[in-house]
């Protein structure tokens, strides 16, 4: 149950947002879904303008995933030494490479996808997004994180999974596809740790603008 309405008043409420920012592409610089899957892997605990960076060489040096299917943890490390966790990463893009092969084998499906080393829900969501599949849950970045209980859509959590899992019960999956990406691009641009309230297209709505956000203790 949402904080005040049912599902449909919230489609209403949030349809600035999801107009704004409706099919806007990742702030991921991919060119293919090979690309998005690699930089994805590698954006966990980073961020999107780092990964940006180094993309270019590493996609020079690995252009599809059979290229990467070939080649080995060693060679790899070397184009994503300024990433965090480069290592890891590393070993779990080869593994995902040797299992995938080939672009064309790229799973585009929640269970084919968290099925993957290194990609969880939240990163299957984002990839769907981007491939204009069917959603099949919805993208709970950390801004989306900070943005939906700040509006009063769930309570707080800083666990994606659980937020996540909230918003899928109060929101239509007609929306799905959308929101999450509507969300985190809000909390990127407005509605930062600092909000920018005045700016706010859904402001209105906002339980944290008409001082009635509650944080959890």
């Amino acid at each position: 149950m949402d904080l005040f309405g049912n599902s449909n008043d919230w489609v209403e409420k949030l349809e600035p947002i999801l107009t704004k920012y409706e099919g806007k592409k990742h702030p991921l610089e991919y060119h293919t879904i090979y690309q998005l899957l690699v930089m994805v892997v590698l954006s966990a605990q980073d961020s999107d303008a780092n990964i940006n960076k180094i993309a270019p060489t590493l996609f020079e040096g690995f252009p599809n995933m059979e290229s990467l299917a070939a080649s080995h943890i060693d060679a790899l490390i070397p184009y994503i030494t300024k990433v965090r966790n480069f290592g890891t990463k590393a070993s779990w893009l080869i593994e995902i490479a040797q299992t995938i092969k080939k672009d064309k084998n790229i799973p585009l499906t929640m269970e084919g996808l968290t099925a993957l080393k290194g990609i969880g829900r939240k990163s299957a969501n984002v990839i769907l997004r981007e491939a204009k599949v069917p959603a099949e849950g919805i993208i709970a970045d950390l801004h989306v994180i900070r943005v939906a209980p700040r509006i009063g859509l769930i309570t707080e959590s800083k666990d994606g999974n659980k937020v996540e899992k909230q918003l899928m019960q109060i929101l239509p999956k007609s929306i799905w596809g959308e929101i999450g990406m509507a969300f985190s691009f809000l909390g990127r641009e407005i509605c930062r740790p600092k909000p920018h309230c005045d700016r706010c297209p859904i402001n209105t709505i906002c339980a944290y603008n008409k001082n009635e956000f509650l944080p959890s203790k």
